[in-house]
């Protein structure tokens, strides 16, 4: 069901100063449109259907990010909550490329107490329509599960965002665009999503993961291309991530939701530097010199 890559970018007429001279030329730019997210559950005899979230992504990979989105806001648990997710049958075309329908296992309930009324995301804001910032502090399912012992090198470090860069199709396009990267604890490049919103591009990492079954994500490193913020780290948690590292900067309420749930946090991630923001008791950085 998913987009075909070419419509993630689109090429728009502009024009170019430099100095005192002007000139028409083309430029491409990363798409940006709504995504409605409807879920239908219930008995076979009486389905029910509800509008569950509006975000502002860029297409593709639409069928990860519902599920991705569903998950990481608790109102799914398993892949195997999922029976079918699909582009409903629209009189308008458009329109059906931009809701996706996640139809729900028969047997199984949706967590849907949390939702005091529809979320509206943007790409700026994932948390906008939230009720109040307890609502947000999802518990994850693998808040409990036991972890082994990490050691990162900073050597694999310093290589992630050039990995991470380079693979980014849509980046190197249109200069406008996050992603979200997974790397085994060598620096091994899994999985890599982008989306004009930083929390979709996470969403559909996760939903992928989710997928293929393979939560907990305990023995991994997420690399985000931004900034780290609350949401995101709340993301990670509930996919049993222990190591984030961010470009950029995090938020204060990122770090105390690190140490809450006692995730490795690293930021300003460069080629030769960092910042750790916090560092679990799971994982050591053995080449790391105290001044």
């Amino acid at each position: 069901m998913e987009h075909s890559e070419s419509v993630s970018i689109r090429l728009l007429p502009i024009t170019k100063v430099n100095g005192r001279v002007s000139a028409p030329l083309s430029d491409r730019l990363s798409v940006e449109e709504p995504l409605e997210i409807r879920l239908s559950y219930g008995p076979k005899s009486h389905r029910v259907q509800k509008n569950i979230s509006v975000t502002m992504r860029t297409p593709g990979h639409d069928a990860e990010l519902a599920i991705g989105f569903l998950f990481t806001e608790g109102i799914i648990s398993s892949y195997h909550d999922v029976k079918h997710v699909r582009y409903p049958d629209t009189n308008c075309s458009l329109q059906n490329q931009n809701i996706v329908q996640v139809e729900l296992a028969e047997g199984y309930k949706p967590r849907l107490t949390q939702v005091d009324r529809n979320f509206y995301t943007t790409s700026s804001c994932g948390v906008c329509g939230k009720g109040s910032i307890q609502a947000i502090r999802t518990t994850s399912s693998f808040q409990h599960t036991k972890n082994s012992h990490l050691g990162l090198t900073t050597d694999v470090l310093y290589q992630l965002s050039g990995k991470l860069t380079a693979v980014q199709s849509n980046f190197s396009a249109t200069g406008g665009i996050h992603a979200a990267g997974l790397f085994t604890i060598n620096g091994g490049l899994l999985l890599m999503r982008e989306d004009v919103g930083r929390h979709n591009a996470l969403d559909k990492l996760i939903g992928s993961a989710l997928e293929h079954f393979s939560l907990p994500l305990n023995r991994h490193i997420l690399l985000l291309s931004g900034r780290a913020s609350f949401e995101l780290i709340q993301k990670a948690a509930m996919a049993g991530i222990t190591v984030v590292s961010a470009i950029g900067a995090p938020s204060t309420l990122a770090v105390d939701l690190a140490k809450e749930f006692d995730i490795t946090l690293l930021g300003f991630l460069k080629e030769n530097r960092f910042n750790i923001y916090h560092l679990s008791t799971n994982v050591v950085i053995p080449a790391l010199d105290e001044n």
